[in-house]
Formats: structure tokens, C-alpha cells, sequence
């Protein structure tokens, strides 16, 4: 009876939660292990379900190297990276959309609808629904920034109550077809940041952001990252994440959210408890 009564207790917690959110939009950066444990796959869609079932809106955008890089050495075509990113030629574009809006994105949908959510996959070419141009004139290939994001597409699907699952493969405005390869994290903080998000979550495979003992920081503020940053404690990987929720941020997402996608059921912890489990950046 004692443990019925706990549980009982656990979600009378989340309760406030649960209303505060309700018809809320939540924008999820889903990767690392949660994107390759079988077990933390179907725990993270069964997150997805009871977030949808209790009102909240979402669009999961998802990325999928380590796939990319295994297809890529199996067909024996060479990975380059540049100041961290993929170069993107024309050979591996073809095998870099495929494994990311076919293979992977139809994964991910798979397995929400089977948990009872309305899941639909699409990439920034469908509906022209983000547009890019190269990075840095080309410097690192086919690897886009994007210039134009149609926030009505999103808007009409989480409307209906599909949560769309985005592939990070941009259009562009030339007629070959050919589309670019973009940060997911990227896509994420454009996408929260155009539709206005009440939050943007990234999932991780590190508690959150660290301080210079290795600790958790639980919340940051701007000021607080432009001196962790400054002093180096922010570095390598989570540079760019911390990046792209001062993005998300600035351009109208309310609060941004680092943690760790290796704990199960992490998502419901962070956003329906009060100590949550990973660093809320405001």
C-alpha cells in the first residue's frame, strides 16, 4: 500500500506541472544514446505519448551521425570533418539524406505512432519548410545555414495534433534537388526560436553544463555562460549546444533545457518535477 500511495504522491507532483504546460509548444533535440539503446528508445516514446496525451505540443528534430559515419565506411566514401562539421560533397549528400529522412526518421515516427502518438516525418524540403544556403560559401561542402524557416508548416501539424519528427535536411532555392546537410542542434533553435517555443530540450549524453569541479549547474543565465565560456569551462561539444539555446532564447524561446538522455524517462524528469535533472538555461 505504502508504494501505491508513493506513486499516487508522484503524480499528484506533476500535477502543476501538467497544467502549467498544457497547450504549451516544446521543441526536442533528440540524440545520443536515447537515439541508439533500443530500451531508452521506446522509454523516449513513451514519454512523447504521455506528453502528447496530456496537451503538450511537440516537434522532435533528430540527428544520426554515428549511422552516417557507419553507412559512409561501409560504401568506402571518406568522412572529412572541418571545425567539427561533416564536409558534405555530392556522393555522401545522397547517403547523408537517406540515412536521416528515410532510415533513421521513419524509425523514430515508427515508433511513436506505435505508442499511440500521431507522428509524421518531414525534412526542411517538404513544403519548402526551411530553406538554406552553404555555410561559409561552400567551405564545408554541401553543409547548409538556414536563411528562411516557414513556421506555418509546423504550426498547422502540431495544430492538428501531430507531432512532427524533422530530419535536418534543408531546400534551396536551386532546381536540381540536391538539398543541404544542417546541424541538428541547429535546426532545433531555429525551429523553437521561430515558433516561439515555450521551451527547447537537449537530450545528451552529459549530466548538463558542468562547472570547473565537474558539478552540475542547474540554471544559467546568459551572463553566467559568456564567462563560463570565457574561462573555458564551457568547451569542445557543449560549446555549440550552449550556442544554440542562447539562439533559441534570443529569438523568443522562453527557456531552454541541457540533459542527460541516458537516464530514463530523463524528459519527464526535468520538466515534471521540481528539482529536475540537468541545467535550465533562461
Amino acid at each position: 500500500m505504502k508504494t501505491r500511495i508513493e506513486k499516487a504522491q508522484i503524480l499528484l507532483d506533476a500535477l502543476p506541472y501538467i497544467r502549467k504546460y498544457a497547450g504549451k509548444t516544446f521543441v526536442i533535440k533528440y540524440g545520443g544514446a536515447a537515439q541508439i539503446n533500443d530500451d531508452l528508445k521506446d522509454k523516449f516514446a513513451q514519454d512523447i505519448a504521455l506528453f502528447n496525451l496530456v496537451g503538450i505540443k511537440l516537434v522532435v528534430v533528430h540527428g544520426g551521425g554515428k549511422k552516417i559515419t557507419s553507412l559512409l565506411d561501409k560504401l568506402q566514401i571518406d568522412s572529412e570533418f572541418v571545425d567539427g562539421l561533416r564536409v558534405t560533397t555530392k556522393e555522401s549528400i545522397e547517403i547523408i539524406e537517406m540515412v536521416l529522412s528515410g532510415n533513421i526518421n521513419k524509425e523514430i515516427t515508427t515508433r511513436f505512432n506505435r505508442y499511440g502518438t500521431k507522428a509524421i516525418g518531414i525534412t526542411g524540403k517538404d513544403a519548402n519548410f526551411f530553406i538554406a544556403t552553404p555555410k561559409d560559401n561552400g567551405k564545408y561542402g554541401l553543409v547548409g545555414n538556414i536563411q528562411k524557416i516557414n513556421s506555418q508548416v509546423i504550426e498547422k501539424l502540431i495544430n492538428e495534433n501531430f507531432v512532427p519528427v524533422v530530419a535536418p535536411i534543408a531546400a534551396t532555392e536551386d532546381i536540381d534537388g540536391i538539398g543541404l546537410n544542417i546541424n541538428a542542434d541547429l535546426v532545433a533553435s531555429k525551429i523553437a526560436g521561430t515558433i516561439k517555443a515555450e521551451k527547447i530540450i537537449f537530450m545528451t549524453d552529459t549530466p548538463g553544463v558542468l562547472d570547473e569541479d565537474s558539478e552540475l549547474l542547474s540554471t544559467l543565465n546568459h551572463k553566467e555562460i559568456k564567462t563560463l565560456i570565457e574561462n573555458n569551462v564551457i568547451n569542445g561539444g557543449m560549446l555549440p549546444k550552449v550556442e544554440a539555446c542562447l539562439e533559441a532564447i534570443n529569438m523568443g524561446c522562453k527557456k531552454a533545457h541541457i540533459i542527460d538522455g541516458r537516464i530514463e524517462h530523463s524528459i519527464l524528469l526535468e520538466i515534471f518535477t521540481s528539482d529536475g535533472i540537468g541545467t535550465v538555461i533562461k
